[in-house]
């Protein structure tokens, strides 16, 4: 896709780390300007679990993720076109990007069918039946009218033979050159996606072809789905490799805060995950110092804030004590408190990787910040 397609969106690179593959960068798009790296609060139906829009701008959120497949099923692509878009119907006015629902659709298992023309599935709220093709996939996003947009991909499984894994991942190729084709709405940047599970040549052959197509920004999908930490890093270097640097580079998907900082430090740009916001409603709690499970006994009469380096809502005015009251008695605010920290905290970490970045100390702030999260966290 030429750089004229996406005319209201660019990438800048603002400054490198010396001594790792980081890199800090400027995304431009109709919506306003994003700072690399960034993490992107999972808004799977058109909001973030427990935050409101005003709430998630207080927090430092600069775009959020929200889902193809769960919006196209309700209410509806059309219904949200005809009330102005994603950015006004859920009343956030900035970025938004969208996934191409393929993930989604993959997990329903037994209720859909992978063919050349797409997939055939079943809603997992009905049982009504659905055909998502690539050419669909672009049709649904471009209604709904995210800055950035994704190729409809066949998640490859795991484990998967190397024949399996290259027939799924041929498959993503002609897929995205069916999305790039079907693509004609210049005020969205649709993004490739390497596959090639946990093959190197696979991952490699994958991004040069993904890369071929020219899209304005790419995307490594298929990790953190089953594999060994060290695999992951190791199939997301490859891939990161291969991407231009001149193009943002979104790892799908991933991952925890030590993710973020490692996954930075190989030079990717942008991330997605539901961790924060799952384990907040779930009772546990992200801290500099690694995970707090709230709802444990030992904080029945904790006085201290849930993290001591944390200067969020939640850790400003609530004891452990209290948010564990709150979590055992299952009163609403407890997911809303959780969820403010749990972000405020992820948040964080991408800011403190942006300064870290921004002043070449990158890496001595991974080194620092991986043995502390690792410690004992009292």
């Amino acid at each position: 896709m030429p750089a004229e397609y996406a005319p209201m969106f660019s990438y800048t690179v603002l400054d490198t780390s010396s001594d790792t593959g980081a890199r800090r960068g400027i995304l431009e798009t109709p919506h306003g300007p994003v700072e690399t790296p960034v993490f992107m609060p999972v808004g799977t139906q058109g909001t973030v679990k427990a935050m409101s829009p005003d709430r998630l701008k207080e927090l430092g959120a600069e775009i959020v993720l929200s889902n193809t497949y769960h919006l196209y099923l309700r209410p509806g692509h059309d219904v949200v076109r005809g009330l102005g878009g994603l950015h006004s119907f859920m009343g956030w006015d900035k970025p938004i990007l969208t996934d191409s629902g393929g993930f989604q659709v993959f997990s329903l298992g037994e209720l859909r069918t992978i063919t050349e023309e797409g997939v055939r599935f079943q809603s997992h709220l009905d049982g009504s039946r659905h055909l998502l093709t690539p050419e669909s996939a672009v049709e649904i996003q471009n209604a709904l009218g995210a800055d950035i947009i994704m190729c409809l991909d066949e998640c490859t499984a795991y484990p998967a033979t190397r024949g399996e894994t290259q027939s799924s991942m041929e498959m993503t190729l002609r897929w995205a050159e069916r999305c790039r084709e079907a693509h004609t709405v210049d005020t969205q940047a649709l993004f490739g996606i390497v596959q090639g599970g946990m093959y190197e040549d696979l991952r490699r052959l994958s991004a040069r072809k993904t890369v071929e197509l020219d899209f304005p920004g790419y995307a490594v999908g298929g990790l953190s789905v089953g594999e060994a930490k060290g695999l992951m890093y190791d199939m997301a270097e490859i891939a990161l490799e291969e991407l231009p640097r001149e193009k943002p580079r979104y790892i799908m998907g991933v991952g925890t805060p030590e993710d973020l900082v490692n996954l930075s430090a190989l030079g990717a740009d942008m991330f997605d995950c539901v961790m924060p916001t799952r384990n907040a409603r779930n009772g546990t709690l992200f801290t500099s110092r690694g995970k707090l499970v709230i709802k444990n006994e030992r904080f029945k009469t904790d006085e201290r804030p849930v993290d001591e380096d944390c200067g969020c809502y939640t850790c400003r005015t609530f004891s452990r004590a209290y948010l564990r009251h709150l979590f055992h008695s299952g009163e609403i605010l407890a997911s809303i408190a959780n969820t403010v920290h749990n972000l405020a905290f992820y948040l964080r970490v991408i800011s403190d990787i942006r300064q870290a970045i921004r002043t070449d100390t990158m890496k001595q702030f991974q080194k620092d910040f991986l043995e502390k999260i690792t410690g004992e966290n009292t």
